[in-house]
């Protein structure tokens, strides 16, 4: 079993290492945890809260070029999903996502759609805030 105390990350690839960083930290309010670069020719940077059990990781291959496209999402259904039932809360976090370059669309799975609002970033990754409580 796995500890409380364990941190997840979730990392995944991107063409675009400094643009998505960036719509990441403006639009979930995330910080720069850490950050590397050409480690074993891979650049990385690492996002999150300090005081969260969880982060997020965006690598680049250092030979990378911008246009490649060779980290787009697999599916629309690629998601991560944010519930946040304070209104306010929602309604703030939703106008930081496109102000920070996210594009919103109608989601692949149409439950995400009733109490939430589906965005994309430009690598075709998506995040979803849900507009309710999580519940089991």
């Amino acid at each position: 079993m796995i500890s409380q105390k364990a941190v997840l990350r979730v990392a995944r690839p991107t063409d675009h290492l400094s643009v998505i960083t960036k719509m990441y930290i403006d639009g979930l309010g995330f910080v720069l945890l850490s950050q590397f670069a050409d480690h074993d020719g891979i650049d990385g940077a690492i996002i999150g809260h300090p005081q969260h059990s969880y982060h997020l990781e965006f690598t680049q291959h250092a030979s990378s070029h911008a246009d490649s496209y060779a980290c787009k999402a697999p599916s629309p259904d690629h998601l991560l999903v944010f519930y946040l039932p304070d209104e306010a809360e929602w309604q703030h976090a939703c106008e930081c996502m496109q102000q920070a370059g996210f594009l919103p669309v109608r989601s692949a799975n149409p439950f995400w759609d009733v109490a939430g609002k589906t965005f994309e970033d430009v690598d075709g990754y998506r995040v979803v805030l849900q507009h309710r409580a999580w519940t089991l």
